[in-house]
């Protein structure tokens, strides 16, 4: 049997704005800051168990932004507890201008998809029970049953109505 990992313990990315990035990834993400060297790196969580989950060290100030024509990391997601935990993060994005990029229903998760200041993309997301996973039993997304553009799940999201702590079902979704 061969040994693998327990699990992804950290992430670490460059910003040229080491402030800016401070500010957006507590604020707004709401991580909190476990380590601080300050001018030249942060370290935060979402879990006050880890020492981290996520490092971010200066850049120099002319530094390159994310580029999708470069291989490197695609985006980083970060576990909503439930989906009015996702709702109220939207609603943080959105009352802070924080633009959407775009929205995601995977068949086994629902994200959100935005940049930092920096262009790096982050998600957050709420992973549906198991049980109401869409797969085709071989792969674990079922592509011809994952509808990404009529999906309801952008309108849930806005929905001030009476969805807290309401279970949200695959037929809500796809509706």
């Amino acid at each position: 049997m061969v040994m693998g990992p327990k699990q992804l313990g950290h992430l670490v990315i460059r910003v040229r704005d080491l402030d800016k990035a401070e500010d957006f990834y507590t604020r707004i993400l709401g991580l909190k800051i476990m380590q601080k060297y300050p001018g030249n790196a942060l370290f935060m969580s979402a879990n006050d168990e880890m020492s981290h989950e996520l490092a971010i060290f200066k850049a120099d100030d002319d530094a390159l932004g994310p580029d999708e024509k470069r291989v490197g990391l695609v985006h980083m997601a970060f576990q909503m507890e439930s989906m009015e935990d996702l709702k109220m993060m939207h609603k943080r994005l959105k009352e802070n201008n924080i633009e959407i990029d775009h929205y995601g229903d995977h068949g086994l998760s629902l994200g959100v998809y935005f940049l930092d200041p920096e262009g790096n993309e982050i998600e957050t997301y709420y992973e549906l029970p198991k049980a109401e996973w869409i797969t085709d039993g071989e792969h674990l997304f079922d592509q011809k049953k994952v509808h990404f553009g009529e999906s309801k799940f952008p309108e849930i999201l806005e929905d001030d109505g009476n969805a807290a702590g309401r279970k949200l079902t695959r037929e809500q979704v796809q509706a």
